[in-house]
């Protein structure tokens, strides 16, 4: 009896232990689950809408596509076989269908439409809409710049393209170094900015020329030229005060009269504004007779007549001359109103002197190497002499 109960007891504790063996948690169950469940394959808008499809289905006879030649399925084979690669960065032709909130649907020959942005649509915006940007049927490139989305949309862009067509427009300005017109768009405390070719363009208020950037600036056109010009770093700096002076320079030429503005005065000189450059009138040059206050002589705004008489193209840089004005020495200092009245006939005279003066240079320089050449000739007419004296007397 007691051996029956000790053996019924055993075997109890044995099923204890083996019965948690033989079942499995919940946990490990949904993992395993999970891990055998296939992975669904995401479904495109046109393959979602294609699912919910309830309406008539269209049967055609095989008669029918025997006569037509192509099928349904032909068809579907077509476009699967039809590859649609689109990249990023990829440039493609595409047509506008329709506008649509925030910009426009383009059919670029994919699988979906793909959609161009607004701030997309145009290098140059400011408060525009897509429709005054962009027209219905307009056939034009496009650049991808998106992967597809879940309906195998993508996004492309007009702005882009525009971009690098300005810098190219702009690298071939700076190679010719030819003058562009340009609209101050805004002004800031360091100079302006101006557009070009829709890019910004920064203007130093030092290489503005006449007057200072302020608001009233804005809207203006203004001739420009580079003065660096950097697209890796997206810069771009521009100067007025090279354009003018050079348009104006090309016109100057030694020996003009023309009117000017004192600006400055300065212990050697004064500098004086004519047509937006500057110039400079030097101590040595304003009289003929010694000065020695040049404020007496000359204040800052008053307008002057005087002549170039040097220039530096390339700088910019222009010497000026009311010495050579003067009908007689010291009527700059005594009566320089006599000065400016008399300055056309004065100049006159005083370039038919450096004329008849450079004439009676080259003349003088003309004679001497005539007279060079006679007197070779002289010695080589002695040199024969004595060669034919040596030849009697042997």
């Amino acid at each position: 009896m007691k051996l029956s109960i000790a053996l019924l007891s055993l075997t109890a504790g044995a099923s204890a232990f083996t019965a948690p063996l033989q079942t499995s948690s919940p946990s490990t169950t949904s993992l395993q689950s999970t891990l055998e469940k296939p992975k669904q394959v995401q479904l495109t808008r046109f393959d979602r809408i294609k699912a919910k499809y309830k309406g008539p289905q269209i049967t055609i006879s095989p008669e029918v596509e025997a006569e037509v030649g192509f099928s349904y399925s032909a068809f579907d084979d077509a476009v699967a076989a039809t590859d649609y690669s689109f990249n990023r960065n990829d440039v493609v032709k595409g047509t506008v269908v329709q506008y649509d909130k925030g910009g426009c649907i383009v059919d670029i020959g994919a699988k979906a439409s793909a959609f161009l942005p607004l701030q997309e649509a145009a290098l140059i915006q400011d408060g525009v809409s897509i429709e005054s940007l962009i027209e219905i049927d307009e056939e034009r490139n496009f650049e991808i710049i998106s992967e597809e989305d879940e309906n195998g949309q993508l996004m492309v862009s007009i702005r882009r393209i525009q971009y690098r067509e300005a810098w190219d427009q702009v690298v071939a300005k700076q190679e010719t170094d030819e003058a562009f017109d340009a609209e101050c768009v805004s002004v800031n405390r360091g100079g302006a900015i101006f557009l070009v070719n829709g890019l910004r363009a920064f203007l130093p208020g030092s290489h503005l020329t006449g007057r200072l950037p302020d608001e009233d600036l804005i809207g203006q056109t203004l001739p420009l030229k580079f003065l660096e010009v950097n697209q890796e770093e997206n810069k771009l700096v521009v100067s007025n005060r090279r354009a003018v002076v050079e348009a104006q320079m090309a016109d100057l030429s030694r020996g003009d009269v023309i009117d000017g503005l004192v600006k400055a005065l300065k212990p050697y000189g004064a500098f004086v504004e004519v047509g937006g450059m500057s110039g400079l009138l030097h101590i040595s040059q304003i009289s003929m007779d010694r000065i020695v206050d040049l404020e007496k002589v000359l204040q800052p705004g008053q307008k002057i007549k005087c002549m170039i008489i040097d220039h530096d193209k390339v700088n910019g840089r222009i010497a000026l001359s009311t010495k050579t004005l003067e009908p007689e020495p010291g009527d700059m200092i005594r009566d320089p109103d006599r000065v400016y009245d008399m300055a056309d006939e004065t100049a006159r005279i005083y370039l038919e002197k450096q004329e008849a003066e450079r004439k009676k240079r080259e003349e003088s320089a003309q004679n001497i190497v005539l007279g060079l050449g006679d007197a070779l000739d002289d010695l080589g007419s002695s040199d024969k002499s004595s060669d034919n004296l040596d030849s009697l007397l042997s």
